[in-house]
Order: C-alpha cells, then sequence, then structure tokens
C-alpha cells in the first residue's frame, strides 16, 4: 500500500538508439500515471522555409537531407509531388528502377532498425555493440543485410547515401543490365538471412500490450505499399494523395520542436509497418506471407512491440522484390520523359521504412516553390507514442525503476522514431518523492 502513494517520475533526458535527440518523462502518483512527455528539443531545422524560392526540380536533392538513413522516401514523396503537378506519370522501367531503389533503402533501414536499434532491448543489451560480444553472428549478418540495401542504393541512386540519380521525369541515367545482375549473388544471401530474422525476432519475449489506433497507410492493387498508392485505414479510410490535408491535420506542442498530427476529429492514428501490415498484407511477395505464417504473425497485428516481426517480414519483402525487379528488367529507351512546370499544387505520399511521407509544394510557371508542407511519420506517430508510453506504464507498474525506464525506452523505439539522423548517449535519472 506504501507504494501505491509514492510519487515517481521517470527521465530520460537523452534517448538511445533513435535518431536524434529527445527526452522522456513519466510521472507516477499513487499508482497512476499522471504525465506522460515525448520531447523533441532537437532545434527546428526550417526545409521547407528554405525550399521557398528554389527551383521545383532541386526539391528531390534537399530534402533527401532531412534524412541519412531514409533519402529515397523524402526523394520519391517530392518527385510524385512534382510529377503529379505538372500532368506527368513515370511508368514502365524507369517506375521499375525508382522501386528498386526505394526497396534498397527498405533493406538497409530494416536492417538497421531490427538488429541495431530494437533487437538489443529484447536480448538485453545496452546496444548493439554489448550484443555484438555475446551474438557476433547477428550483428554480422545484419551488416550483410545493410550492405546489400546499400549496394542498390549505389548502382540505381548513384551513391549509397543521398542518391543523386533521381529526377523529375526519371533518373538522370538508367543503369545497365549487367550492372543490376552485380546485385543478385548479394541479395540473395540478404534474403535467407531476413528469413532468418523472421524467425529470431517471432521467438522473441514481447510484452503484453495492444492498441487500438486507426491504422493509415498507402494502398496499391497488386504490389505492396513503397512508392506510390492511395491512402487508407483499416477504419474505411481511402483518399487520394491530394486529400490528406482534409483528413489530418499537425499541431505544435509548447514542449515539443516536432508537431503532433491527429485525424481533423481529433482521434489518434498510427503509420509504418503495422499499418502496411493490416491493410495490405495479401500484397507482400508469397515467401514473405509464408514466412509471417511460419511465426504465427496474421494481421491486424496491434502490439506494437511486435512491429520488429513485421519489419522482419517486410525485409523478406522488399529482397524477394528487389531479386524480381532485377530479373525483369529491361533497359529503357531514355532514362527520363521531359517535364515542363506549370503553375499549381502537387501533392506527393510513399511510404518510407517508418511509415506514411507526405509532401504538398505550391509552384509557379516558372517552377519556382512557392510553398512546401512536410509531413514525415514521426510526427504522425508522436501522439501514438506517448499514448503507448501510458498504457505500458500502467500496466508494468510491478517493474523496478531500472525495468520500467528500459521498458519505456523499448516502447519509443518500436517506431524507431527519426528525430533526425544521429544516435546519442543515454542519461537516465530517476525521481523519487
Amino acid at each position: 500500500m506504501a507504494s501505491e502513494k509514492r510519487t515517481k517520475t521517470i527521465r530520460t533526458d537523452t534517448l538511445a538508439r533513435v535518431e536524434g535527440e529527445g527526452a522522456m518523462r513519466v510521472r507516477i502518483e499513487a499508482g497512476r500515471v499522471t504525465e506522460v512527455a515525448l520531447d523533441i528539443y532537437e532545434p527546428p531545422r526550417f526545409f521547407e522555409a528554405f525550399l521557398r524560392g528554389r527551383d521545383f526540380a532541386e526539391a528531390i536533392d534537399i530534402t533527401s537531407r532531412i534524412c541519412g538513413i531514409c533519402p529515397v522516401a523524402y526523394q520519391m514523396s517530392a518527385v510524385t509531388a512534382m510529377e503529379s503537378l505538372c500532368g506527368v506519370e513515370v511508368g514502365g522501367q524507369l517506375r521499375a528502377l525508382r522501386r528498386l531503389l526505394y526497396c534498397g533503402e527498405w533493406i538497409e533501414s530494416h536492417a538497421l532498425h531490427v538488429f541495431m536499434l530494437h533487437a538489443p532491448d529484447f536480448l538485453g543489451y545496452a546496444g548493439a555493440v554489448e550484443m555484438a560480444k555475446d551474438h557476433p553472428a547477428i550483428v554480422a549478418d545484419a551488416l550483410k543485410l545493410k550492405k546489400a540495401g546499400n549496394q542498390v542504393m549505389r548502382v540505381v541512386g548513384g551513391r549509397e547515401v543521398h542518391p543523386i540519380n533521381l529526377r523529375v521525369g526519371g533518373l538522370h541515367r538508367a543503369p545497365r543490365k549487367a550492372e543490376l545482375a552485380t546485385l543478385v549473388e548479394g541479395l540473395e544471401r540478404a534474403r535467407e538471412i531476413a528469413l532468418g530474422a523472421v524467425t529470431l525476432t517471432g521467438g522473441l519475449d514481447f510484452p503484453d500490450y495492444v492498441q487500438n489506433f486507426e491504422m493509415v497507410a498507402l494502398a496499391q492493387p497488386g504490389e505492396y505499399p513503397i512508392d506510390r498508392g492511395r491512402i487508407v485505414s483499416n477504419s474505411g479510410l481511402d483518399i487520394p494523395a491530394a486529400e490528406y490535408m482534409d483528413h489530418f491535420v499537425e499541431s505544435h506542442v509548447e514542449r515539443s520542436h516536432a508537431l503532433h498530427s491527429h485525424r481533423t476529429d481529433g482521434s489518434t492514428y498510427v503509420v509504418g509497418p503495422l499499418a502496411r501490415f493490416a491493410t495490405s498484407f495479401e500484397e507482400l511477395t508469397p515467401l514473405a506471407r509464408e514466412a509471417a505464417a511460419g511465426v504465427g504473425l496474421r494481421p491486424p497485428e496491434r502490439n506494437p512491440f511486435r512491429s520488429i516481426v513485421v519489419r522482419a517480414v517486410e525485409l523478406v519483402g522488399a529482397v524477394d522484390e528487389a531479386l524480381e525487379l532485377i530479373a525483369a528488367y529491361e533497359e529503357p529507351d531514355a532514362p527520363a520523359v521531359e517535364v515542363t512546370p506549370r503553375a499549381g499544387v502537387g501533392h506527393g505520399v510513399s511510404e518510407a521504412p517508418r511509415g506514411l511521407l507526405y509532401h504538398r509544394y505550391e509552384i509557379d510557371d516558372e517552377g519556382t516553390i512557392l510553398d512546401a508542407v512536410i509531413v514525415p511519420p514521426t510526427s504522425q506517430n508522436q501522439t501514438a507514442i506517448e499514448a503507448d508510453l501510458r498504457g505500458v506504464v500502467e500496466r508494468s507498474l510491478e517493474l523496478t525503476d531500472a525495468e520500467l525506464s528500459v521498458r519505456c525506452e523499448q516502447t519509443i523505439r518500436n517506431y524507431d522514431p527519426c528525430i533526425s539522423c544521429a544516435t546519442h548517449f543515454l542519461k537516465l535519472d530517476i525521481d523519487r518523492a
């Protein structure tokens, strides 16, 4: 009874194994959670502001600098927004090359998250370096997976980080068939590692927690959502990208430099692997669906801690599809189609590994950007992360302070929040009243 009357505050001043600088605060009074806050204190970067006045073709390379792990996501949302605005649709082998490039990003990003950021939580290690001492094979496989994804980005995108080959209308250069053939051996090894990752993650011990938020993702008949699609949800939402801002709104929270998103009716929603898995499971490659079934994973999966398994399944799908795209590739006659700018507003969406990424641009007849809006997955998941923290803590009050702190950080890393592109050392302080 005495413990129920205690007041304690769990503070993590700098979150570890997330990309960027953020902090967490949870306050418990008399056995009840009274405050939950995920503070993003990293200074704002003003990408939307300094896009104004730039040429519409520059948005692709500028926005890629928002994230060093998922630059293709920003490039793809930007380029599709500009092309839709100008009345151009890129298809055929050019679109296939773009999707292959995006698969490369999914592979390297999911490998990083599954093995380096998230697995240490489940296996009881402070980080991947500590984990490597006891599980060198797991870390070695992670590096092989990431290398396979990076090689795809290098061959198709021109380099591994911030690719330079995408342009409005297509690509600057289409790779030769022989160049893509050099990727096959590494991807075949990566596919086996990815299958093993599903088995590994499927056997982890997961906290008992279920969320019931609306799940929002892209959907495209005949393919798993990566580079395009309509915005759908498990609650019946089905809209084009142009209607995004009619259904979703961002709001500023004073303690954070990151905006929080919610539905226009005020309700909370989530984006990311769980949402894609729930709405497009049947579009996964047969091998990926078989891998999911092998560990008892079926849609909809509502335990955010099991998102690590869904990411592993998506790894299988991304590697499998990359091999299919390479096998079917035929060199196009030209690497791009001409695009003439025209005044208007364009909308672009794609599925970053972390979830739905929305871009909106307004340009004039000369192609000058007049306005830009970019809504990343992390801001869309912020409200859900805080709600999960509250729910998880309420169900875990029997844990020690140290265990509860770890559980809270693990809850945040379910989403792999991309605060920016850095990882910082954890400083933890627990105050008791």
